[in-house]
């Protein structure tokens, strides 16, 4: 049976600061891996400092497809761009954009894509959109509708990235600082809520891809600064505190048997 994974995000960038290094480790194990890109990101801002020229911006929209395109080889994976506009953040979102079009219209691409895919596992963002992105949630809300109403009878789940949580800063935060190192998720905690959105539901272990996933976030050369403070910690101290990436199983479609404990893999049930 070829196993198949269904990741899907708003932005071209979002793949790689979110789950790539589990991507990465599907696709080097034979999974057929697809992301779906929900819009291009051409109201994004160009958010490394050294390319934040006229030229860049004018022309972002085909430099943010080159950069996507660049990223899904580094990670060894399938992508394609689902077609509707970036809403960006100004309020409200702009007519026809993503957030603001018809649900039935905005969610018909990923169904079409999921008929003709019929992914086992689908991943995407929980109700918040990980950030109050308008594109964001309104991937979520795509994802759980196309997920719904493409159910062939076949065993599938639907997972919320849990990604980049508190926890996940905290335990980073705390390693750099035995090892005697200087942390930089200070900052990053204090914005941060108390506790976690999401209940970790399954852990998959991805340390081997980490540098595969950074090399894919810095292909996305317009929205990555250098100097931000996520490349700035050890991977090594990473590897040894945190050497997973967590999902919150959502939902199945009723037909795949479900253990007690923390699943270690996606396909739990389905292989």
């Amino acid at each position: 049976m070829t196993l198949r994974l269904l990741a899907v995000h708003a932005h071209p960038d979002d793949e790689s600061s979110k789950g790539a290094a589990t991507l990465a480790r599907y696709a080097r194990e034979g999974v057929d891996v697809l992301v779906a890109t929900c819009t291009g990101g051409e109201r994004g801002d160009v958010l490394n400092p050294t390319l934040n020229r006229e030229d860049v911006r004018r022309d972002l929209p085909a430099i943010r497809r080159r950069e996507m395109a660049d990223a899904a080889r580094v990670l060894g994976i399938r992508q394609t761009f689902l077609g509707h506009e970036d809403s960006g953040l100004t309020e409200p979102s702009p007519a026809g954009s993503f957030a603001e079009i018809p649900l039935a219209e905005a969610t018909k691409p990923l169904l079409d894509l999921m008929r003709e895919f019929r992914p086992q596992v689908v991943v995407t963002y929980d109700e918040t959109g990980g950030y109050p992105h308008p594109d964001h949630i309104r991937t979520h809300e795509v994802t759980t509708a196309a997920f719904d109403e493409s159910d062939d009878g076949a065993p599938r789940k639907l997972y919320y990235l849990a990604s980049l949580s508190r926890s996940w800063f905290e335990a980073m935060h705390e390693a750099t600082l035995a090892a005697g190192q200087e942390s930089m998720m200070g900052p990053v905690l204090e914005e941060l809520p108390p506790t976690d959105v999401l209940t970790v539901t399954t852990r998959i272990r991805c340390e081997e891809h980490f540098a595969t996933r950074d090399a894919a976030l810095r292909a996305h050369a317009t929205q990555m600064d250098p100097a931000h403070p996520f490349f700035a910690h050890s991977r090594e101290i990473e590897r040894k505190a945190w050497p997973w990436e967590d999902y919150h199983l959502a939902r199945t479609n009723g037909h795949v048997e479900i253990g007690t404990g923390l699943e270690d893999d996606l396909f739990a049930g389905l292989r």
